[in-house]
């Protein structure tokens, strides 16, 4: 029995051990996401000038689609209208004024003060490829331009070392994750423009264009505006190209494209000024992977804050010395956005506005410099100027289109873009918007002290437009006047001709 009982036991035992020794099956792990490989387009010098967003006479298939696959963005405004200024506010991802970049072509050999990096830098940091440019875009699409000590490719530490990216042009699935600055420079004045044009299948009718008041109805201007959008037309087939190798290379679900421009369109009001054609931007973005398509968010939205949200999208760490929010925190909520134009050449601007959604202030603490400051760079590439010019003094434009060319500017302005979007009617004297100028005025000042510089380093570029246009005027007379008629007359090849006249002479 004693044996029995034993053996029963024993047999029990086991079952206890085996039971209480069972081995806990174990979950498999869950596969941590890819980065995205992200991808920033950037067109030069553009408004909202895409027919997406309306524009006649225009057609841009490719960003129309990508603006239905992804979101498209109403209120994207720089904070400069001015390339360099404005790009170096976002290779930061703080507002120019603040890193002491904001006057353009300024400041090349000085090390940006600390904290303050190039945003590649934290995204090399954490494991991403830094590309830049594109192998089939106009010019390669290599353009940096930013106000403070760089070089194109190499390691960065701020203080020996200098490079923001690690490769040109090319990106492949072995570059993963990757990010891509692609310049977009077709839309930037140059001497192609009219090759562009020339090549189109259906280059723009100036008669279907479509002026903003503030034009003189010319034919030369609806030319030149209609070149312009040819050369919309053309990078819009790039964009169409680079979206095509995504495919082709498996890349396109996981990758983030943004569509940007870099600064408004470079005519009057435009590209150099705080009025909306200058500061307001295209924003569109696609990522299929994460973003539901179809969206249109009247957000306002900073382009320090498209900066924030490739941090955020990479999942990395916002510093806290940016300016800038990434508007795919549910979070997002700004409000305004603080712009300030400076130096742009020879020309010492100092101007600060404030956009909301219902208004803009501009406070222009030099109002005896005029909007048509004569701007030697400018003069070689703005047909609307100088055909506008000549009808002032002929008493041929209105009382809008004679506000640009005024011998001075207003010390504030405001405007009711929702009822004025032209910025054509200034209510800063009027008393009935007294409070709502004081209110903007205000914040103005608030922003001035935010963003007031880390430095005062001043130390810019001579500009070489200045002894071109000289020197166009007293070699070539007969093309000096061809560009008072209201033709471009090569700014790139008489900058060529002009250095080798200056070299053969020494």
């Amino acid at each position: 029995m004693k044996k029995k009982f034993r053996l029963y036991f024993l047999i029990i035992g086991a079952l206890l051990l085996l039971f209480s020794c069972k081995t806990e099956k174990k979950e498999a792990p869950i596969p941590a996401a890819k980065p995205p490989n992200i991808i920033w387009l950037m067109a030069e010098d553009i408004s909202l000038d895409l027919a997406c967003y309306g524009m006649k006479a225009v057609q841009t298939p490719n960003l129309d689609k990508m603006a239905r696959e992804g979101i498209r963005f109403n209120n994207c405004f720089v904070t400069n209208p001015i390339c360099s200024p404005s790009r170096s506010a976002m290779m930061i991802g703080a507002h120019q004024v603040k890193t002491n970049t904001h006057n353009h072509r300024s400041n090349r050999e000085v090390p940006l003060s600390a904290p303050f990096k190039p945003f590649t830098a934290l995204l090399r940091d954490a494991g991403y490829t830094a590309i830049l440019g594109h192998h089939g875009v106009q010019g390669k699409g290599r353009k940096i331009d930013v106000n403070f000590k760089h070089q194109a490719l190499g390691e960065w530490d701020g203080k020996t070392q200098f490079g923001l990216f690690d490769k040109m042009d090319n990106f492949e699935p072995s570059d993963a994750p990757f990010f891509a600055q692609i310049q977009l420079n077709v839309t930037h004045r140059g001497d192609w423009w009219d090759t562009i044009r020339a090549q189109s299948k259906h280059p723009v009718d100036p008669n279907a264009v479509e002026l903003p008041p503030y034009f003189a109805d010319h034919p030369t201007i609806r030319l030149d505006w209609a070149k312009y959008l040819d050369q919309m037309e053309y990078m819009d087939n790039e964009v169409g190209m680079i979206f095509k190798e995504l495919e082709e290379k498996g890349l396109a679900d996981n990758t983030l494209v943004i569509f940007i421009g870099d600064n408004g369109r470079c005519n009057i009001k435009g590209k150099g000024y705080l009025h909306d054609p200058g500061l307001r931007i295209p924003l569109l973005v696609k990522w299929p992977k994460n973003i539901t398509g179809g969206q249109v968010r009247d957000d306002v939205v900073s382009a320090t804050d498209i900066t924030a949200t490739i941090l955020d999208a990479a999942g990395i760490e916002i510093p806290q010395y940016m300016t800038g929010m990434s508007f795919l925190d549910e979070k997002f909520n700004r409000k305004e956005v603080y712009a300030a134009r400076d130096l742009w050449d020879e020309i010492e601007e100092k101007s600060r506005a404030i956009t909301t959604p219902k208004w803009k202030y501009i406070r222009n603490d030099k109002p005896e410099i005029p909007w048509d400051a004569h701007q030697a760079y400018l003069d070689f590439y703005r047909p609307a100027v100088h055909i506008m010019r000549v009808m002032k003094k002929e008493a041929k434009l209105d009382a809008f289109q004679q506000q640009f060319f005024a011998d001075k500017k207003p010390s504030e302005e405001l405007y009711d873009l929702q009822k004025d979007p032209f910025e054509l009617n200034n209510l800063a004297t009027n008393p009935s918007f007294a409070t709502v100028l004081d209110e903007m005025r205000s914040k103005t000042l608030a922003y001035d002290t935010k963003m007031h510089p880390v430095s005062d380093v001043y130390m810019p570029v001579h500009p070489i437009a200045v002894d071109l246009l000289d020197w166009v005027k007293k070699e070539k007379p007969a093309q000096y006047q061809q560009m008072l008629d209201g033709v471009e007359i090569g700014f790139q090849r008489l900058i060529k001709e002009y250095k080798k006249t200056i070299n053969t002479n020494k």
